[in-house]
């Protein structure tokens, strides 16, 4: 039994060929998943994310989840982070403004409630050491955009309607994979797009993108709870209430710093960590 206001994690993940993978178990005090979730989302919150994508290489490599549980764990930390943030959001850009464009929200949901599905059943299905690649080769893809987005070399796309529909169709279905089987809102993917779509500003995008990850989200978690490692959720309640809580001060504290730290220093760092975090999780293979 752990030590009181300790944890430990001890799963077991299927690798689909009736073998089993048995993390390390690992013990750490509450306050170091507070202390972790609340540097995630100050990241998160400087560049005006969740932060998840920080998230999930700490989850596997610090506190000892293996794939599937610490994806899940993320995806459950990101849905309460994406319930309390859209409030604030909407305060922050008018909801008439917002509601003026609700075919974009529409658009790119089409999409990704049918990405969330086939995401989390593809990610519940993989042997483990698939799953660890995938995570590593999708935080390197998340990297890669992260950075084109911030030096501005994504461009605005001037499409035809019809064309411009199916592009949103496609583009949220990829987004909405990406996100379930990453575990997180996806707005790292939802901003670029919708402003390289649709031609929005990027303050506006993010609260669209918001709508459009809420019920993506619910989606892949709905899911996931159809799966046995859904388990860990009831297994690790005061971990993932102390973390959640944690990622959502940092998240605002971020979000009020937001524009004192230099973006020549900032986007590089974290340019930095996604593709270290990228080779840590491809060795977890």
């Amino acid at each position: 039994m752990a030590p009181t206001g300790h944890y430990c994690v001890a799963v077991t993940a299927d690798l689909g060929s009736g073998a089993a993978e048995t993390s390390r178990v690992v013990g750490r005090p509450l306050w170091l998943a507070g202390l972790t979730g609340a540097g995630v989302g100050l990241l998160g919150g400087l560049v005006g994310l969740g932060g998840a994508e920080f998230r999930l290489p700490f989850l596997i490599g610090l506190f000892g989840f293996v794939a599937l549980q610490a994806v899940i764990v993320n995806k459950a930390m990101s849905l309460i982070v994406v319930m309390v943030a859209i409030p604030s959001r909407l305060l922050a850009v008018p909801f008439a403004e917002v509601a003026c464009h609700w075919s974009i929200v529409v658009n790119l949901l089409v999409g990704s409630l049918v990405g969330a599905w086939l995401g989390a059943s593809w990610a519940t299905r993989m042997r483990a050491a698939t799953l660890y690649r995938v995570l590593a080769v999708l935080l390197f893809g998340i990297a890669a955009v992260f950075a084109a987005e911030h030096v501005g070399a994504i461009p605005t796309l001037n499409l035809p309607p019809v064309a411009q529909a199916l592009a949103g169709v496609v583009a949220g279905f990829g987004i909405g994979v990406v996100a379930a089987i990453m575990g997180v809102a996806g707005g790292e993917l939802l901003i670029p797009t919708i402003v390289l779509l649709y031609g929005v500003d990027t303050k506006l995008a993010g609260s669209l993108s918001l709508l459009v990850s809420l019920p993506t989200m619910l989606v892949a978690f709905f899911r996931y709870s159809r799966d046995q490692a859904f388990t860990v959720l009831g297994q690790h309640p005061r971990f993932i209430a102390v973390m959640a809580g944690g990622s959502i001060l940092g998240t605002f504290l971020g979000a009020l710093l937001l524009g004192v730290v230099s973006e020549a220093v900032l986007v590089p760092l974290i340019v930095a960590l996604l593709l270290i975090s990228a080779v840590k999780v491809w060795r977890h293979a």
